[in-house]
């Protein structure tokens, strides 16, 4: 699924070079996007992917954002794969055969990930959500390969370092056809966890930082706190993040835990902590 973006114009015809069997999805650019807005990461936008994959009974999924630099994934059931599900993925291929290496994803990303990467022998660093900063950050500790939330992913292992959907797209076929196994089976030894997307809350530009510097004063000493990108606090069983958005008036959580009573929890504690400083 382009979605009426720049990979219309170039990945069905460079994947079925590849030796693949496509199935087009909105592959005429066009810039009013008609069928659906080019946003990978909303579940709303891949319906008709999902449904598609379902019918042809597809081994994979794809859709790209307008600029084909994020990469949306679907498998073979529909169920979709979000950036942090994929650069695990990533990260177990490159260090079969990259021992030692660093990979690089932001605070957004499960905890799962990390420890992931350690079991697997990589070095994981968490760092600032944007992917000017993860480039950066890439250069500096030479890293393999990094990942956001948002479907950026950036190989430097046999790449250039930056992100672009249509060679992470043909990078995950590689691994697929390599495996000889289905997309789901390489989540299935994945831990589960429960998690809510991105929550935004309204926060003038002046103030949002001022709020997040409050939260991290408020747990300080009473749980470990991550400071990289606003706060992320490790309440053992789970997480909550409060940083401010870069390119909105607006505070951005998310929470992860171990169980969904949890994760109830701990959101609410944490949205009252972030209210009271509003």
């Amino acid at each position: 699924d382009a979605g009426n973006g720049t990979a219309a114009l170039l990945a069905p015809e460079l994947i079925r070079s590849l030796g693949c069997e496509v199935t087009e999805l909105y592959c005429t650019p066009d810039g009013t996007f008609p069928n659906h807005h080019p946003d990978p990461t909303v579940p709303e936008n891949l319906k008709d992917l999902i449904a598609t994959v379902k019918k042809v009974k597809a081994d994979v999924g794809l859709a790209f954002d307008g600029d084909s630099d994020r990469l949306g994934v679907v498998d073979e059931n529909g169920t979709i794969l979000w950036g942090d599900e994929l650069l695990l993925i990533f990260a177990r291929d490159i260090l079969k055969r990259r021992p030692g290496s660093t990979i690089i994803f932001e605070v957004k990303c499960s905890k799962v990930l990390e420890e992931d990467i350690r079991k697997n022998g990589g070095n994981p660093i968490m760092w600032k959500a944007g992917h000017s900063l993860i480039k950066s950050k890439m250069k500096e500790t030479n890293a393999a390969v990094a990942g956001e939330m948002s479907g950026h992913l950036f190989f430097a292992d046999e790449y250039f370092g930056y992100d672009d959907g249509i060679y992470a797209a043909v990078r995950l076929l590689r691994i697929l056809s390599e495996s000889g196994t289905s997309l789901s089976s390489f989540m299935k030894d994945v831990p589960k966890t429960y998690s809510t997307p991105e929550i935004r809350v309204d926060c003038p530009d002046a103030k949002k930082f001022e709020v997040v510097e409050r939260v991290k004063q408020y747990y300080q000493g009473k749980y470990p706190l991550i400071d990289v990108d606003g706060v992320r606090v490790n309440f053992g069983d789970g997480w909550g993040l409060v940083r401010a958005s870069n390119t909105q008036p607006a505070l951005v959580l998310r929470f992860e835990a171990d169980s969904e009573g949890r994760l109830q929890a701990i959101r609410q504690e944490v949205e009252d902590v972030v209210n009271k400083r509003l």
